[in-house]
Formats: structure tokens, sequence, C-alpha cells
């Protein structure tokens, strides 16, 4: 996620790339957004949820510019190489310094820029090589600049991991507290169960909850000290259980609200559920940190921007279908943290592997991402304390970063499941810096490289629609502004219990 260059992949099309990055936006936040807009209230949910759509949309297109820019730069670099190794066999009086200038302001002041310019060609900017988000911050950012991306994004990947370790082992308890137990059937019809109420036999609701998360770290945690890759199957599977899932729920809940048994009367506004629905809405936006890799594969990203924003009114309106539904379908105090929870009712569906399926399905889908988000959290550590042309001892290696990656999120879902919290603070928090802050710094920053190596007359073929410098100032204005409210909201609810 924040590595350096690696290979581009297999290409394929601009609609391919439309629905790859649907998936990858389309995930676990959404299971949380139906009990987001009850707590919010429906007007005031649409509404955040629809300028956050627009927002997220906005620094998408800042960091696809960014990765054209960084393009740039490293086919510059190998240009200027070229040029220095032809000058070298020609003549041997080149100095040393001359070779190879690593900082593009540099580089800038020793060669003419039109002579870059003459040599680059109209495609200099075309995005042809992955370049993740950790090497464009190095790229554009100062040694303070890195260092804060690299802390936002461990932080967002511990609030990811901390949010799978509980959904997992919460779904597992209600379902089968709910069969073994004395209320089979009735997780999801409003009765509220107390952590402290039975499960089975002795055992508590928070005891099974516990005993789940035992056995969930047991068996994925050790993927954590080993390289673990996504395989292309691994992705059809769980996204077409998700696919199943989604339209299920849709299908289902409009189903009961055609037959007459909705029981949802959701209020207009809320203003005190504002600051989780703010978080669940940042978070189900999230895709900013995985671009490159979905990007650059595209085979013509002629109209990159244009297919983005489809892709955004898509999800807009999907969205907004699955929120609906859920809140005219069910009362605002059924709904639960995990929506797919509310479908396990034996009175809302009568089928008992539909029930199993959506109950279980965030434990399929889940559980294959975890090793996955938490290699990925334990190479941003290794690459965060990284010296050049130091090795780290194999106890460091192989045990610390692999322990510091996986014990603080277990420790945080062992202390609590309530899921909507932990979606709403990792991404009013964490996810703020990655989904605002950082692609505006990215443009920005981007943007003043690209005029110091290449001329102020020089166009990025990618620039972003929002190429005018009050965009970048609005985003940074408002992802601090989210800082400040989220925080000041947090303190007065506390001051009030």
């Amino acid at each position: 996620m924040a590595g350096g260059i690696t290979d581009t992949g297999e290409l394929y099309s601009p609609y391919v790339g439309l629905v790859y990055m649907f998936n990858l936006i389309v995930g676990t936040g959404a299971l949380t957004m139906p009990k987001a807009f009850a707590t919010a209230g429906w007007l005031v949910s649409l509404v955040l949820l629809m300028f956050l759509g627009f927002m997220s949309y906005m620094t998408t297109t800042f960091v696809v510019e960014a990765m054209a820019a960084a393009n740039a730069q490293l086919r510059w670099k190998r240009m200027e190489k070229r040029k220095d190794d032809e000058d070298e066999d020609s003549s041997s009086g080149v100095s040393d310094s001359d070779v190879l200038l690593q900082d593009g302001y540099e580089r800038a002041e020793t060669r003419p820029i039109l002579s870059v310019q003459r040599r680059g060609s109209a495609n200099i900017f075309e995005i042809t090589e992955r370049v993740e988000m950790g090497q464009m911050a190095s790229m554009f950012f100062n040694k303070v600049g890195v260092n804060l991306f690299y802390f936002c994004i461990i932080i967002y990947l511990y609030g990811d991991l901390a949010i799978y370790a509980a959904a997992v082992p919460v779904s597992l308890m209600q379902v089968t507290c709910s069969v073994t137990g004395n209320h089979s059937c009735s997780v999801g019809d409003g009765t509220k169960y107390n952590d402290t109420d039975k499960c089975w036999g002795p055992i508590r609701r928070i005891d099974a909850y516990r005993l789940y998360l035992a056995a969930f770290t047991l068996l994925l945690g050790p993927f954590t000290f080993f390289n673990v890759q996504k395989t292309k199957y691994l992705q059809i599977m769980t996204s077409l259980m998700r696919w199943i899932a989604f339209i299920l729920m849709i299908i289902l809940a409009l189903i009961r609200i055609s037959k007459g048994q909705a029981e949802g009367h959701p209020s207009m506004a809320q203003l005190s559920g504002i600051r989780n629905l703010f978080g669940v809405c940042v978070y189900s936006f999230m895709c900013q940190h995985s671009l490159p890799s979905l990007i650059t594969p595209i085979s013509k990203k002629k109209h990159v921007n244009k297919l983005v924003l489809l892709d955004y009114i898509l999800i807009l309106a999907f969205y907004s279908l699955l929120s609906f539904t859920a809140i005219y379908c069910f009362r605002n105090d059924t709904l639960m943290d995990m929506y797919t929870l509310n479908f396990t009712n034996c009175e809302i569906i009568s089928v008992a592997f539909i029930r199993y399926f959506l109950g279980l399905f965030p434990v399929f889908t889940i559980s294959t991402n975890f090793p996955i988000i938490a290699v990925t959290l334990r190479n941003n550590w290794k690459t965060l304390f990284h010296r050049e042309g130091g090795t780290y001892p194999w106890v460091v290696d192989r045990i610390v970063f692999p322990a510091i990656t996986l014990i603080p999120p277990v420790l945080v879902a062992f202390c609590t499941h309530d899921l909507e919290s932990l979606v709403g603070i990792t991404g009013a928090y964490a996810g703020n810096g990655i989904q605002y802050l950082i692609p505006a710094f990215l443009a920005y920053c981007s943007r003043k490289d690209t005029q110091l190596v290449f001329g102020s007359g020089t166009v990025n073929k990618h620039l972003s629609p929002f190429r005018h410098t009050f965009w970048i100032v609005f985003v940074l204005i408002w992802g601090f502004s989210c800082f400040v409210f989220v925080t000041a909201n947090i303190v007065l609810s506390e001051s009030k219990l």
C-alpha cells in the first residue's frame, strides 16, 4: 500500500477498472451505514453522504494527478541518466555530480528546462508505472511530511484491523447465541441483549465474543508473520459473496416494505448522530490509498476522471438505496451495528440458509482480508524505520514488527465491539487524513515540483478538473475543520456523561 514502484500487472479495460473500483469502495463500511443513517436522520444523512462523495471524488482526481506527475519525474530521471551516460561515453571530463541528481529542484537548476521538454514528448505524464502513495510522499514531501504520511496510514490500518477483529466475533456471537440459546431466531427482532446475558450454559455473550476473538486471532494472526498475496480467485469469490449479500438485503427490505410490514419511521435530522455518520461515510468512500494499484493497469486512461465520476455516482446511489430501504424497513432501535444481522430473524427470513449466509457473511469476507491488511501494516512499519542500506535483526524483522502489528488491534477488539464507533473514529481521524489532507498536499506539492522541473508552461495531461488552488485550500480547510469538529463533539459528549 505504501511501498515503492511495483509492476503494473495485466492491463484491463476502463470499464473493468470501473467495476474493480466499485468493489474496492463498497465494503465493510457500507454494513454500518444504515445504523448511522438512522442515528443522524435521513435528510442530514443524505446531504452529508452526497457532499462527502463529492469531496472524495475531488481528492481521487488529486491522487491521479499526483500519480501522473510521479510517472513524469521517474521518466525524466531515466532520460537524464541516459543523457549523462552518453556524455560520459563521449567525454571523460564530466564530473561525478552531473551523473544523476536526486532532488528535483537541483535537477531543474542544473539542466535547461527546454531540453527536458523536447525530450519528454506529450506522453511524459502517461501513467504506466505503479507508484504507491508512500513513494509519492517520498518524492514530493519533506522528511516530516513523509513521517506524518506513514503515521496516518498506520493509524488507519490499525483501525481497519480493529474493525475486522471485532466484526467477525460479533457476527459469530450473534448467530451462534441465537441458535444455541433460549432466544433462537431473535437477533434481528429488536430485543436488546447485554454482554452479561447468557449465550449457552454458563457462558455469557461477552465470554462467547472473546472466545471467538481468541480463535480468530489464533487462526489468522500467524499470517502476520509471513507474506500473504491476495489471489485473483480470492477476489472473485469475496466480490461475488458481497454482491449476493447486498442485493439480497435490498430485495428483502423492499419486499417487506411493499407488503406493508415496514416499521421504520426515521427522523429528518438528529445532530447528535453526525459525528459517527461522518466517520462511517468517510470510511465507506475510502479508496485513495489503493488508487495506484487500481488506475495504473487501465489500458486507456484518457477519460479516467469521467469514469471515476460515474463510479462515485453509482456508489452514491447504491449507498442511498441500501440505507433508505434499511431505515424504512426496520425501527431505529432495531437496526444492528452490522446490518446483515438484522436478517437473522426468522420473521424476516424463513429460509434458514439465507439467514445463516447473511449472518455469517462478514465472517467469510473479512477473514480473507484481515491477513492482507495485517501484512500491509507490518510492511509500513518496516518502511517507516528503515535506514538506507541497513537490515533488521531476525528477531526484530520476524517477531517484533508482526507483534506490534497484531497485538494493538486485538486488544482494542477485546475491550470493545462497538462497530459503529470503531468505524466512525477510524474514518473521522485517520480516514480524514488519507482521504482529504494527504491527496490535497500531494496535488499541491506535485504541481509545484512539476513547474520547477519541466517549466511553468508544461501541462499534466491528467490534471484534476479542480485545478484551481482554491480547491486544494478548500479541502485542507475542510479536513482540519473536521478534526476540530469531531474532537469537540467527542469531548462535549463525554462531559455530559
